[in-house]
């Protein structure tokens, strides 16, 4: 119970502002009460998580409970920053749902293989949007017991 009463944040790395938007009406309109935050590449997502440059306040980003990761992204793609997720120690931690538009078998199959804890293809409407969300939230954030993660104990040397 007492797990259900903290604010849980969902972390959104993605670079179409427009499918961010989408998703935070989504998340409204399944009553999901979720913190949703955006970063828009990968660079810009290992900044928040090792609270680096304008990211060292705790303030400005809080402890993701779940990240929903984009493949294609400038600076650094999906795929290179869920390596580097999935192989720190504490980061790992941090369940990485996969949200993006490619169905190629071969993306599906890298990224299970980087440690990806689920692969969601981006709907082609709305309402499917909001019961694939709602879903995964429920699933991630109320469903599944997950480790305690200490966002202070993850900064970079």
């Amino acid at each position: 119970m007492e797990a259900l009463q903290k604010t849980r944040v969902v972390l959104m790395a993605d670079d179409d502002h427009d499918d961010f938007v989408m998703v935070k009406d989504a998340f409204a309109a399944c009553g999901n009460t979720v913190k949703l935050s955006r970063v828009s590449d990968g660079e810009e997502l290992l900044e928040y998580l090792f609270r680096r440059n304008r990211y060292l306040d705790l303030g400005s980003a809080p402890a993701p409970s779940l990240i929903l990761l984009d493949l294609n992204m400038p600076r650094k793609n999906g795929s290179e920053v869920l390596a580097e997720i999935k192989t720190h120690p504490v980061l790992k931690q941090i369940p990485v749902v996969v949200l993006t538009t490619s169905k190629r078998a071969s993306d599906v199959a890298m990224c299970y293989e980087m440690g990806a804890n689920s692969y969601l293809t981006k709907p082609d409407s709305f309402n499917a949007l909001v019961d694939m969300l709602n879903a995964t939230v429920t699933y991630w954030l109320e469903t599944v017991e997950l480790p305690s993660y200490n966002s202070t104990s993850h900064q970079k040397q």
